[in-house]
């Protein structure tokens, strides 16, 4: 017997209370454990399309829907008995005659007013949008996962009624029709061979999972709205379970489930090999508290894997192997350095650089490359670094820098920069790796020693080293060559297409701020007009105030005014550029009436609290509702940072970064998103609403 659950089913879940939710939960592992127990009581679905469908008495009012077909089991869906019946009577589980996928179908004839074209009632009919789909043959519809009751539909949608559509369409179907509709070219699904169950066919295995044991079952329907525990689209599911010859990446714009892969491999490759020591590792403490309450739920039920599988900052495993490894941490300060290049350039008798340029080249050349010799500095490719420097101005720097390396040496005192070099050093011949592989979140922020570091503890081996991240993400690193290091991602990067987080609106404009390709240094490339949202919702509203206090007023209404559309504080966050606009924030959150909590490193969310916190530490959440406020024209981009650009060449990058920052913060949004200023606003806004009327 085959016992599986549909995704439908972890969706029904999640409307119901939690009293409600108990109920179902423990029929189904009763269920499970003996599907013959007289106290399940099977009822035939009377008038149902799909005559296998049957009902479970789960309380006197809650039913369960299972289809039954000869001994196997599949519970798809739960609700109070007229609404469970309804749902199953409207719907029956089909093999797609073109792709041989497993398929649960709408009946159509039940929404066709739903989908048929819409006339503005007016003396005069406006003109009808044309057909989206009316050049497809129903051949090539079908190849697309469209189930044959749904071609005529298909062919009529336009670009009003696409998204109604899709809410009734197989997963597959919908999103390759969505791709269609922004102009891209899907891949035709692949057709399970005749031998194959249509169950075991990629796109079945995202909304049919078999439930093996108990353990599997629970972590299933323990938080049934985190759906990515247990389904996976077909294209994270082969990267989750590719075999890689060398270091792999795996990009997308925000929402399109990159994390969610990550997790998947560290996981895999830990089930793969009982030996297996996996650190799944990213920029920060804050994500990577993030990420081990994901593992966590990924792994309930299985502690012994939880113990082969560390989640750490990068800076936070590489000072513990360091101390195991080398010695004691002695980490000079960002105003330690500024100390030591001062003192270094008095005893050169003084420079005509700014002590702020000397701290940049420092931080992001002589530092990061872990620069040791004037040769070394002299022909070093300063990428990110606009300013031109001729021989004999870098000859002046570097005896400033080389002055700074000795007074560091004499203190015995390390920078993170070069605590990762020495470590990769050390590391490089160890007989026993501390990993056997490392999965890094959030890669676009890696920077060129940690790259070294993470280099040295794989060394190479297959399988041993995954990335995940978004080049449009990118905020506190400059680019650099990963090839030059020895990191070759080039035949093994990989791009995931499809945004479940985030609606067609949101992330249409989010993505305004940022050009339509990104390449990295090694002109590995990132098309961001590919990606389609698979859920329509409301306009993002881009507003600007004359004051402060008008702005926190409208602040305050617009998000009393999501409340009473049914967003909870708990799906709520605010969102402001630096910390010096909390106290903005806090006054939007008194002002709308509601609790809230401001995050700190640790970015621990409160049930029935709103969430506050600054843009940078926005990475790795989401909320139903957004408000990202005081974008004022001082405030993104920073003017501190303008300021503190010696080489107008260099405001490049320091605008690409701030574009990324807003980037983050509106792509934290799933349905609801207000991005506010002061007048003068950001110039950001503008591209925002660019296009817009």
């Amino acid at each position: 017997m085959n016992f599986r659950i549909a995704d439908t089913l972890t969706d029904s879940l999640a409307r119901l209370t939690s009293e409600e939710q108990k109920t179902v939960k423990t029929t189904v592992f009763d269920l499970q454990a003996n599907p013959r127990h007289p106290s399940l009581q099977f009822h035939k679905i009377e008038q149902a399309k799909d005559p296998r469908f049957w009902s479970i008495r789960g309380n006197l009012d809650i039913r369960l829907i299972v289809h039954k077909d000869g001994d196997d089991l599949l519970v798809c869906y739960a609700d109070h008995h007229d609404d469970a019946y309804d749902w199953a009577r409207r719907r029956r589980i089909e093999v797609h005659p073109k792709t041989g996928a497993a398929q649960l179908v709408e009946i159509r004839e039940s929404v066709r007013e739903i989908v048929v074209p819409k006339y503005v009632e007016e003396e005069r009919p406006a003109p009808r949008k044309p057909a989206l789909f009316d050049r497809f043959s129903d051949d090539e519809l079908l190849a697309f996962g469209v189930p044959t009751d749904w071609l005529a539909d298909a062919r009529l949608a336009t670009e009003d009624t696409i998204f109604d559509l899709s809410d009734h369409l197989p997963r597959e179907a919908a999103e390759a029709l969505l791709e269609l509709a922004t102009g891209g070219k899907p891949t035709p699904q692949a057709t399970a061979p005749a031998t194959t169950s249509p169950f075991e066919h990629p796109d079945a295995q995202r909304r049919f999972r078999v439930m093996r044991n108990v353990e599997e079952l629970e972590r299933a329907l323990d938080a049934p709205w985190e759906k990515w525990t247990i389904f996976l689209h077909p294209a994270q599911q082969a990267l989750v379970e590719r075999s890689f010859a060398g270091p792999a990446r795996v990009s997308g714009s925000a929402g399109t489930g990159k994390t969610i892969v990550a997790l998947h491999r560290a996981v895999f490759l830990a089930r793969r090999n009982l030996e297996t020591r996996v650190l799944i590792a990213t920029f920060s403490d804050t994500l990577a508290n993030a990420l081990r309450v994901k593992l966590r739920r990924l792994v309930s039920g299985e502690p012994r894997m939880g113990e082969r599988i560390e989640v750490h900052s990068l800076n936070a495993i590489a000072r513990r192997l360091y101390e195991r490894n080398v010695g004691a941490v002695k980490l000079a300060s960002r105003d330690e350095i500024r100390a030591i290049l001062r003192s270094a350039v008095d005893a050169e008798g003084g420079s005509r650089f700014t002590p702020t340029f000397l701290l940049a080249e420092w931080e992001q050349v002589v530092d990061a490359w872990q620069l040791d010799s004037w040769e070394a500095y002299r022909d070093v490719a300063r990428l990110g670094r606009k300013t031109r420097l001729s021989e004999t101005q870098r000859q002046a720097l570097w005896s400033i820098f080389a002055r700074a390396r000795g007074v560091l040496a004499e203190r015995e005192l390390l920078t993170w920069a070069a605590l990762f070099q020495r470590l990769a050093g050390a590391l490089a011949g160890a007989a026993r790796p501390a990993f056997d592989a490392v999965v890094v979140d959030e890669a676009q922020d890696v920077s060129i020693t940690q790259l070294r570091f993470l280099a040295s503890m794989t060394g190479g081996r297959e399988n041993a080293l995954f990335f995940a991240g978004d080049l449009g993400q990118r905020i506190f690193q400059q680019p650099f060559s990963w090839k030059a290091l020895g990191v070759d991602v080039r035949g093994r990067a990989s791009t995931l297409k499809i945004n479940y987080r985030t609606s067609h609106q949101i992330r249409s404009q989010a993505d305004r701020l940022l050009d339509p390709e990104i390449a990295d240094v090694d002109g590995n490339a990132e098309r961001r007009d590919g990606t389609i949202s698979t859920f329509n919702g409301p306009a993002p509203e881009i507003r600007t105030f004359a004051t402060e206090a008008e702005e926190i007023a409208g602040v305050s209404a617009w998000l009393r005014a999501r409340v009473s559309e049914g967003s909870t504080p708990s799906e709520i966050a605010i969102f402001v550029r630096s910390d010096a606009q909390i106290g903005r924030s806090r006054a939007v959150a008194e002002g709308a009436g509601f609790r809230f909590k401001v995050l700190d490193e640790s970015v621990e969310t409160t049930s029935g609290y709103a969430s506050i916190c600054t843009m940078h530490l926005a990475k790795g959440l989401e909320f139903r509702t957004v408000a990202v406020m005081a974008c004022d024209d001082d405030i993104i981009p920073l003017q501190e940072r303008i300021e503190s650009i010696a080489d107008e060449s260099d405001l490049e990058e320091v605008y690409a970064s701030e574009r990324h920052l807003l980037y983050v913060a509106c792509t934290r949004s799933r349905d609801n998103l207000l991005v506010t200023g002061v007048k003068p606003a950001s110039e950001f806004l503008r591209d925002i609403k660019q296009g817009d009327n």
